[in-house]
């Protein structure tokens, strides 16, 4: 009886996971920082240079890897103005990040600076035989994308175990799941291209600069790390290069993708958890339903748990950040306008207008629920289904993604009526409650921008805690209340766009 046991308690790695545990074991540490040529910084420079980036990034939902490479972009910008040629600018590059607490102090040394001016004097020496005589459109997309590489390859290159736990986590991710998915009409090599895209937005968090960054380096070495002619010899065939990688990003079939991919990423976060704490012994793990089980029971609780004091965190940034911004708005807008064209202040409309944005928020993060025990079970069978070489979940066709169909112009426009009739409905509701809580135009205007802001603020936060969900269902009455929730979606992703326009012109000016 207990052999019998032991038997079925014992799983047997698929291929793909095989190499996984071998590769992943590969990964070596970064060499330990040589003390003769570290880095050294000031303390007080780094406060305040902490304190600057900590204000900065308060509201940022990016993830650490991306908000480093912003950082580096734009520390790298800023001192490319003052030195054109960026002889020795590494050095101030990385000094900075260090300031800023992006890396560790006593983490980065001589050979980092070395390998970081390497990439920076790459990048000028492509930058400026590329943009020559380029039409000003083009100069700065072609200057963008480079800048894109530089900056990726710069934040890999300093943090390079990170990067490759990712990256090896993500090509296992999409030989998993490449077999399950068949898209009409389009050949293996493009259906691949955008899985992998897909799968590094959804896994990876990858933007638009990491996205371009690791699809070129897919298939070109990295620039950097070659050699003065190799470089001469590219250079032509890069704007090609550069549009054929922007095709692939931008193209109708990610989105497909990725909204399938969000549904199957639960159990492969909960995968490169185990892996990552549990390096050496993984391989044995894999193997015993039991110590699985364990496992993924004790770093399902520990994420649900760190999905809470996130919410919670988000929750009181969000809400010192929507009041004082509304305290803004309402003594250099609303206060001042109101007393201009009404010759009149309703204070009564600027304390809803104050307090309901916050409420709002508190109302929605208060909707959310963390996963459970339930939710642990169903992830711990996935994982087993993924890993097992015995199970059929890598060819069981899961997804079938057609080409999207010309539209008909009925359809069209009965889309168009239906939701211009959604914003005239939710839009007519909330002008008719203001107008009779006496809002002039002024405050309901104010009124609606900051409760879609909000709103599309609380969602944004929300999805949070879905992050580690399987099977979720909708409930019934969701249908209906994205009927008269979306168009304040909407609008609240509309503005919060505008928003991140004029933030990212603001970074060009700094």
């Amino acid at each position: 009886m207990d052999e019998k046991v032991n038997e079925n308690s014992l799983i047997k790695p698929s291929h793909f996971t095989e190499a996984l545990v071998t590769n992943f074991k590969l990964i070596k540490k970064k060499p330990s920082v040589d003390e003769h040529s570290k880095i050294d910084i000031s303390r007080t420079v780094s406060f305040f240079a902490i304190l600057y980036e900590k204000i900065r990034n308060a509201v940022e939902y990016r993830e650490e890897h991306l908000i480093r490479r912003a950082a580096i972009e734009r520390i790298l910008k800023r001192r490319l103005l003052l030195n054109p040629q960026g002889k020795g600018e590494a050095e101030n590059l990385l000094r900075e990040l260090l300031w800023a607490r992006y890396f560790p102090s006593d983490s980065l040394d001589a050979r980092d600076i070395d390998s970081a001016q390497t990439i920076i004097d790459s990048f000028l020496q492509i930058r400026r035989r590329l943009l020559v005589g380029q039409e000003k459109d083009k100069r700065l997309y072609y200057d963008q994308f480079l800048l894109d590489l530089a900056t990726c390859s710069i934040e890999e290159t300093l943090a390079p175990q990170d990067a490759k736990k990712i990256s090896l986590f993500v090509f296992y991710i999409f030989q998993v799941l490449k077999n399950k998915i068949k898209i009409e009409k389009m050949s293996e090599d493009q259906k691949d291209a955008l899985l992998y895209v897909a799968i590094e937005k959804t896994f990876a968090k990858s933007d638009r600069s990491y996205l371009r960054y690791h699809l070129s380096i897919l298939s070109h070495p990295q620039l950097h790390l070659r050699n003065y002619q190799e470089i001469e010899l590219l250079i032509p065939k890069l704007p090609s290069i550069f549009d054929r990688i922007e095709r692939i990003i931008n193209h109708q079939g990610v989105d497909k993708l990725i909204r399938y991919i969000k549904s199957q990423m639960p159990p492969f976060l909960i995968l490169y958890s185990l892996f990552n704490r549990n390096k050496d012994t993984v391989g044995q793990i894999l193997t015993n339903n039991d110590q699985l089980w364990a496992r993924v029971d004790e770093i399902c609780r520990e994420k649900y748990q760190q999905t809470s004091s996130r919410l919670q965190s988000l929750a009181i940034k969000s809400l010192i950040y929507i009041f004082l911004t509304k305290m803004i708005f309402a003594l250099l807008l609303e206060v001042p306008l109101s007393d201009y064209f009404y010759g009149e202040v309703n204070y009564f409309a600027i304390a809803i207008n104050s307090l309901f944005p916050p409420l709002l928020m508190l109302f929605i993060i208060g909707l959310v629920r963390t996963p459970g025990e339930e939710n642990t079970r169903r992830l711990f069978e996935r994982i087993k289904d993924i890993i097992d070489v015995n199970k059929s979940f890598e060819t069981t066709l899961s997804y079938i993604g057609k080409e999207q169909k010309v539209k008909k112009p009925v359809l069209i426009f009965g889309f168009t009526v239906f939701y211009t009739l959604t914003f005239m409905v939710t839009l007519t509701l909330i002008y008719e409650i203001l107008t009779l809580l006496q809002f002039n135009l002024i405050s309901q205007s104010i009124f609606i921008f900051f409760v879609s802001l909000v709103s599309f603020f609380g969602y944004r936060v929300s999805q949070i805690s879905r992050e580690y969900k399987l099977q979720e269902r909708e409930s019934f009455f969701a249908p209906f209340i994205d009927f008269f929730f979306m168009p304040i979606l909407s609008l609240g992703k509309f503005f919060s766009s505008e928003i991140a326009k004029l933030k990212a012109r603001k970074e060009e000016i700094a």
